[in-house]
């Protein structure tokens, strides 16, 4: 874990990722030689193993931070992502100060957590393992997802947990808790973003959002958020091919 993507992420840098959700390693590491700033790895809503995730972060790693979101905000999936050799984890559906709480504990060794101590790839697998001990804390990033209304109604106690680097906005999710899926650009849902998006710029927490297009997170970019994923692979894959096919034809 030699890389500073906390440390940017805490200056303010804006640190643009792809959603990559293919389990082919080749995918990550040609998005990997783009010039992002990190990857985003989404274990929640792809096939993802383990494994997968290891053969992708040892495959790209040394190159970009690999950040995984997890399949649940859950202590075995934390420890599994770290223990691969993850950057940081996105943990989804935080929905109060109590769970901000615990995926920030689950994330650190003792005596700042209750992170279990194992041997994997992160530690060299034995051979690099107090090294990595002694930074890991320091250096690995915890991100909390605000993806539904109780997120919302929470979010000026989930700011305040210690140890939360950065809060990602799902509007998408959001919009179907308030009962208006999909509808992201409704006044109610933009307007419990808009909550959100002040109160962690009053406690200098950084903004995180997703979206599929440039459109959709570049008013998020000029509003001040910083941890950026646009686009999917899948997508990306899909656009450009029926462009180029529909340019021949």
């Amino acid at each position: 874990m030699s890389h500073k993507f906390r440390s940017k992420l805490k200056q303010g840098e804006l640190l643009i990722a792809p959603m990559v959700t293919l389990s082919c390693p080749e995918t990550a590491e040609i998005l990997s030689d783009v010039g992002y700033d990190w990857l985003f790895l989404d274990a929640e809503h792809s096939t993802y193993s383990p494994a997968d995730l290891q053969a992708i972060i040892g495959r790209v790693g040394h190159k970009l931070p690999c950040l995984v979101r997890l399949e649940a905000p859950d202590e075995v999936q934390i420890k599994k992502a770290l223990d691969i050799g993850a950057d940081g984890i996105i943990a989804p559906q935080v929905n109060s100060p109590e769970m901000a709480e615990k995926i920030v504990s689950w994330s650190r060794y003792s005596p700042d957590g209750t992170r279990g101590v194992g041997l994997g790839r992160a530690h060299g697998y034995g051979f690099s393992f107090d090294d990595y001990l002694g930074s890991a804390n320091e250096k690995t990033t915890v991100v909390v997802q605000a993806e539904h209304i109780d997120a919302v109604n929470s979010i000026e106690q989930i700011v305040e947990v210690p140890g939360v680097d950065a809060v990602l906005i799902g509007p998408y999710d959001l919009s179907a808790s308030m009962k208006r899926i999909g509808e992201i650009d409704h006044p109610e849902v933009t307007g419990a973003i808009q909550h959100v998006t002040e109160v962690c710029q009053k406690n200098n927490i950084p903004l995180g959002i997703f979206g599929v297009t440039v459109d959709a997170v570049k008013p998020y970019i000029d509003k001040g958020f910083t941890l950026i994923t646009a686009g999917v692979d899948t997508v990306m894959l899909g656009q450009a091919a029926r462009r180029m096919l529909g340019q021949l034809k």
